[in-house]
């Protein structure tokens, strides 16, 4: 790593909703990255949507001048910071006001898709072909930077769903660029990726997805890292026919 880039990676504030304590503490709070005299991290109780928690944390006007938001059961492994600036170093020399980074994402859609990123997902490791860095049309959820004088926010009508891809979709409408860098990092999701799924997860994602498909309804056709979506509800029938609900 450059010596740039460790002083970049200075640059960077951690932010996440946390629902799960033992979670929090096992998976993120395990990081080297964040122990004591590491990276800062803001984290929110008893949130209603992840722009509870980001916006929130935007708005206290962090010192830094990338705002990282992440899932609860997020591990970043030794090196992570350093990696993930000299990514954005990199990104930022040959992308157009990059205001959006995240480690796995999407460019195009159908089947022209093109996944993108490196990390390791429910214990599976995922190594996509796109050279990174990549600007992407979607990010996945699971860890993504902002950079903080940009103007971008969540969306709290999008609760805890489809939210990243609002983003970059938001970002892309103001001439931002939106990018994949390689920093690997370790996502230990509970959640299936099909079958049994409790009744509230699915109602919630459903939930998202209709305010979703309404509002860029003339985005689409759009494929995220979970769905292709052509139409409104083709998200809804996917679920119908992947997942069961269970109480």
């Amino acid at each position: 790593m450059s010596l740039n880039a460790l002083h970049r990676s200075h640059d960077l504030a951690l932010v996440t909703a946390v629902s799960r304590l033992d979670v929090f503490e096992r998976r993120l709070m395990a990081s080297p990255c964040v122990q004591p005299g590491g990276l800062p991290v803001m984290a929110y109780f008893n949130c209603t949507s992840a722009a509870h928690a980001f916006n929130a944390a935007m708005d206290s006007q962090p010192a830094s001048r990338w705002l990282v938001w992440l899932h609860q059961d997020v591990f970043l492994p030794p090196g992570w910071d350093a990696r993930f600036a000299q990514g954005i170093e990199e990104a930022q020399s040959k992308f157009h006001q990059l205001s959006v980074v995240g480690v796995y994402g999407v460019r195009g859609e159908g089947t022209h898709a093109v996944r993108a990123g490196h990390v390791l997902d429910r214990g599976v490791e995922l190594t996509e072909p796109a050279a990174l860095p990549c600007e992407v049309d979607s990010l996945d959820e699971l860890l993504f930077a902002v950079r903080v004088d940009s103007g971008l926010r969540l969306d709290p009508d999008l609760g805890f769903d489809f939210y990243a891809t609002d983003l970059v979709l938001s970002a892309q409408s103001k001439g931002q660029s939106c990018v994949v860098v390689d920093a690997f990092c370790e996502h230990w999701s509970d959640t299936p990726a099909s079958g049994a799924v409790p009744a509230s997860t699915l109602s919630r994602i459903a939930a998202s997805a209709g305010v979703f498909e309404a509002k860029w309804q003339s985005r689409l056709p759009l494929t995220t890292p979970c769905f292709d979506i052509r139409q409104i509800g083709d998200v809804a029938q996917f679920m119908n026919t992947h997942f069961v609900a269970t109480p």
